[in-house]
């Protein structure tokens, strides 16, 4: 359920990590919450300032590599991600924030950089940069559509038995081994910029769902569905 009277948006780092438009995730949440009459309050988290551990969705974009190995040993130090997790907080996690809730990625030279632990994945440094368009079929117990977004990372990520595969890629290189992202609980991993709730409003649907408890009332996004599958067909015929 929300905290307290309204829900609660937390941006984490944005001083650090948010390229691509991955700040465009936290407008998206915002928007449709209150479309459907529900109270929004977002908090930014500069990397100098403590994760507060009462939001109800936070969320962490991309970044270069220096950018990233800082954002990691500030969130390790601080705890108070893993404690909002703990508590029951959703999160969308982006790219270069995506590797940081592992045990491990690469780091500027390919060597590993510790994690902080909150997702059973580990990354490494691939053998050339994935750019481009990526689409993705999502695994069944999410419900969702396909997903789309823009794509642009070094990373191999390798995922533990304590996540599961947020979905199978058809276009694109995700996570490396056919499938892209992850998820367990109501954490979600994914190398998805455009940004990806933009992209993908039934996703941003399901982030809400997780933190408010309960089912929303449909929006009308008929219109859009129509541009999303315009772009789907042009993308998967190429």
């Amino acid at each position: 359920m929300p905290s307290e009277s309204s829900l609660r948006l937390v941006w984490v780092y944005p001083d650090l990590l948010s390229t691509y438009g991955d700040q465009g995730n936290v407008l998206v949440l915002e928007q449709r919450a209150r479309r459907r009459g529900i109270e929004v309050e977002t908090v930014h988290v500069r990397s100098s300032d403590p994760v507060p551990e009462t939001g109800d969705v936070y969320l962490i974009g991309g970044g270069e590599d220096r950018p990233q190995i800082l954002a990691a040993q500030r969130l390790r130090k601080d705890g108070g991600l893993h404690r909002a997790i703990a508590r029951g907080a959703s999160m969308l996690a982006v790219c270069a924030g995506y590797q940081i809730m592992g045990s491990t990625f690469g780091g500027e030279e390919g060597q590993p950089v510790d994690g902080i632990g909150l997702l059973d994945i580990s990354s490494t440094r691939g053998p050339a940069r994935a750019v481009g368009e990526l689409v993705a079929e999502v695994d069944a117990e999410l419900n969702l559509p396909t997903l789309s977004g823009f794509e642009n990372h070094m990373g191999v990520t390798h995922l533990g038995p304590g996540v599961k595969p947020l979905s199978r890629t058809l276009v694109g290189t995700g996570n490396g081994d056919g499938f892209e992202g992850c998820f367990a609980g109501h954490v979600v991993g994914t190398y998805l910029h455009g940004p990806a709730l933009a992209r993908n409003p039934a996703l941003a649907d399901l982030l809400l769902e997780w933190a408010v408890g309960s089912t929303l009332a449909p929006i009308d996004d008929s219109w859009y569905d129509r541009l999303r599958k315009e772009r789907l067909d042009t993308v998967l015929a190429r």
